[in-house]
Order: structure tokens, then sequence, then C-alpha cells
């Protein structure tokens, strides 16, 4: 069926069945069908997806009706790019499959992919989890190595069989699904010695795909775009795999040349029903610091700021979704062992100031976001929208502990003093949301394995959690 235009705008709800390589994949035309999943883009439209070996693109099944599906991506290997990685700690990226596309009608009421069903979202999204940062650190220039096998050490897969057993609408991941970027360091063989590493479909299986297998399979997702998956790293697989952008030569990542259109993706709202809405924002390419006024990233960044104020005009409740937190703390130790505070993006809060000296209009009352790799929540008392942060569903942990209120100094960004603070560092797990009105929530923190140990509740702006400091393994 033809593709619909709404396809060529922004990375969506996406929702997976997956089947590794080789094993327990499915037969199709002389080839394996590696993964099948649905992507929801503006408006809540379904863009079917597959990823298969063989030489063509499988067939799309709705109510009965098999219809073909497009070619988004051919098999074959990138040519060799920059990466934010040395020379020697980077190579070709490999995408031994071709992934195709094909739009679904609104009214369908299935879908399915060589017999496997394509689970599309309810009309009104009631249950969310929310996750983040969940790939294995392997980062030869920091030293930092998981053991990617050690399900403490890397507890993604637990984290996901726990989400799904909550049996959520829809899965939110706020960014950053690839970080074995670079070969195991010949130090740390007896951690990572023979892990996948880079940014082609074999890092995608071993660092997203296999690990979130449980989760993936049950619920459809919405997709963030991080810091991880710009096109210096892990973007080539992002756009193939995960974005709705059509994959021009401009936007595969492909080309250096062309990586400031391919860092960029236009924002969208996803409709929650019954008055409520996420909007997805691409903050991939935010800087540590305010943009200088030649940086076409700060022109780039207002425009679709003033993109999503637009849309936080379609419903009475938006959930604003980016990966770097702008109302947000992190804390690091200093050289003479004081621990030190620091504020929220500055380069994001300084394009949204220009937007709007409030940083957010009327209606957005809820922010997600990663980036930093802990559990965090701040309300404002209605002046701005509630932050959490959920960056702490896999990745190396962030260790130095938040303190248990903030000072006057330490406010995420100038006026912003916290009416409300919660956290949780260096313990892994994740976030579920449920509605219980248009703008209310009740949040709960749940530890790697699904056990509960923190409640909060959301009404509008407000937020408040019920413990101040979570201090569990």
């Amino acid at each position: 069926m033809p593709m619909a235009p709404w396809i060529s705008r922004a990375a969506a709800i996406v929702s997976l069945v997956f089947t590794s390589f080789g094993t327990g994949a499915h037969a199709q035309n002389g080839g394996q069908l590696i993964a099948s999943y649905v992507v929801l883009g503006p408006d809540g439209h379904a863009i079917a997806r597959a990823i298969t070996t063989a030489e063509a693109c499988p067939a799309l099944t709705v109510d009965g009706k098999a219809s073909a599906m497009s070619v988004r991506s051919a098999a074959g290997t990138a040519p060799q790019r920059p990466t934010a990685s040395k020379p020697e700690l980077s190579k070709r990226s490999a995408f031994a499959a071709t992934t195709c596309e094909a739009a679904i009608p609104p009214a369908a009421k299935r879908a399915e992919i060589a017999g496997a069903a394509l689970p599309l979202p309810p009309r009104i999204i009631k249950r969310i989890v929310v996750i983040g940062d969940t790939g294995c650190r392997i980062k030869a220039a920091d030293n930092a190595v998981q053991d990617c096998d050690d399900p403490g050490a890397y507890p993604f897969a637990s984290i996901t069989a726990a989400a799904a057993a909550w049996k959520p609408d829809i899965v939110l991941h706020v960014g950053d699904y690839l970080y074995r970027e670079n070969p195991c360091p010949d130090d740390k063989t007896a951690l990572c010695g023979g892990t996948k590493w880079g940014y082609g479909l074999d890092a995608w299986q071993a660092d997203f795909l296999t690990p979130a297998a449980p989760l993936l399979k049950d619920a459809p997702w919405v997709m963030v775009r991080g810091n991880h998956e710009t096109c210096d790293r892990a973007g080539q697989g992002w756009r193939r795999f995960f974005d709705v952008y059509d994959l021009t030569p401009d936007r595969t990542c492909d080309d250096p040349a062309h990586d400031m259109a391919g860092n960029f993706t236009e924002p969208f709202a996803v409709p929650l029903g019954e008055g409520a809405q996420i909007i997805v924002w691409d903050t991939a390419s935010a800087a540590n610091k305010p943009f200088k006024a030649d940086d076409p990233r700060a022109a780039a960044y207002l425009q679709t700021v003033q993109r999503i104020f637009a849309l936080a005009k379609q419903q009475p409740h938006t959930i604003l979704t980016n990966h770097h937190p702008v109302l947000a703390v992190t804390a690091k130790m200093t050289k003479d062992g004081k621990r030190e505070v620091a504020p929220g993006n500055p380069s994001l809060q300084a394009v949204l100031a220009e937007a709007n000296p409030a940083f957010y209009p009327a209606g957005i009352d809820l922010l997600l976001s990663g980036h930093i790799h802990v559990l965090e929540q701040l309300s404002f008392g209605g002046k701005y929208p509630s932050q959490f942060v959920t960056g702490f569903s896999g990745t190396q942990e962030d260790i130095v502990p938040l303190p248990e209120s903030l000072s006057d100094g330490d406010d995420p960004a100038p006026g912003a003093t916290p009416d409300a603070f919660s956290s949780w560092v260096d313990g892994f797990g994740f976030m579920t949301l449920e509605r219980t009105g248009t703008a209310d929530w009740k949040a709960e923190i749940h530890d790697k394995m699904g056990k509960v140990v923190n409640r909060c509740t959301i009404k509008g702006r407000l937020s408040h959690c019920d413990i101040k400091q979570v201090h569990v393994g």
C-alpha cells in the first residue's frame, strides 16, 4: 500500500516483535525475518516495519488482506565515517538485513507480518512504562566497561521482563540505547571479551533488541532520540530502524557533510486520548553550554521549540519528552572531595528562554527525560512543569549522591526553586505512570526486579514523592 505523507515526520511510538538472528527467526522468501514492529507517527498514524535478510520485503496483512511493503533501507555496509571515537576504535556499520515499511490504515483491527501480530496501542492510553539510558557501556576513552553478561551489573533484560509484567499500554524510552561503542579493552577481556560493538545491526541486537525482547513483544513504544543516537554515534541505525522520516541521503547519517540535517527531527504529538498527549522532542545534539550566536543548532532548536509550543495547543494536557533534562540537576565530586551540584542543560534553557521567558507555556505540565543516570523528581509549585529523570534502566550508573534538599544555589535554572525534590542514585529500575485524570498520574518507581521503592503523585504541574531519597541497592 502507498506510504502516507505523515511517514516523513519524526520518530515515534514503536512496538516491536523481535526474533534474534539464526535461532527462532521466521523463514521468509529464502531469508529470515529478523524483527517486525509498528511505528506510530503524528496523530497516531501507524507504520509497519520489518527487518529481513530475504531478497524481497514480506507482506503486511491487515484485517486479513495482504499488501506489499516497501524497502526503507537495503542491506549493506555503510561507508566509514568519523565517529565520536578515535579512528582505531571505530569501524564501518554493517546492516546485514533490509528494513521494510508500509502504512497501516487507522481503522485496522489487526495487523501481522509472517503470522506474527503487531500490537497496536489502545485508543485511550492509561498505563505507561518509562525507561531510559539502557545500553551496556563499553567506552575505551573513559576506561568505562560494564560486564554485559552479568545481570547484576547490566540488568536491562531483568528490567524489561519486570516492566512487561506490569502490562503497560505503551512504553516510553527517553533515549540512549546503544553504549557498546568501542572494542573491549585488552585489560578488560574478563568483563567484555567477545562483545559485539560499534553501530551496526549486531550491536543494536546486543544492546537493545535482545535484552528488550520481553517488553518489546508486549507493548507499543514511544522512542526518544538521545545523544548516543547522533550521526557520529548510533544515528545510522536510529534512522534505519526507528525514525519515521523518509530515509533520504541527507538523513541517513552516512555522510558527515549532512550531519546538521541528520541530527534533527521535527517534534510531533502522540495523542493519549481524553485531552492528553505526548510531544516528542529530538534534542540529541544539544550542547553542555549555551550555543554561540553563529552555531546553526541554536536557530534549529528555536524553530523546533516554536513548533512544540504550537503542538501544545492541540490538547489541554501535554507531557513533553526529550533526552536532556532542562529542569534537573547533576552531582559530581571536585578534586578536593566536595560535592558540586550542576544545573539543567544550559543550551536548551537558553533556547527556551528566547522563545518564552517562562520556558514553557501553559498546558505543558510534565517533563520526562533521561541522560543523567539516576532517578530524579522535581516540582516547582506550578511555576514550571514537574521534571522526572529516568536514566536508570541499564547503563553504568552515576554514583555521587544528590543532596536530600536543594539549596538556593543549586536550582536547576535561575528562579526554578523546587518545592518538592526526590532522587534515587546508584539503583537500576523503571518508572510507571497510571492515569488518574486528564493531567493527573500515579507514578511508581520500581527496582530492577519490579519491586516498588517509591510512590509519587502528579497533579497538573505539581508532583510529590513519598520518599525524598531512596536507599536500596
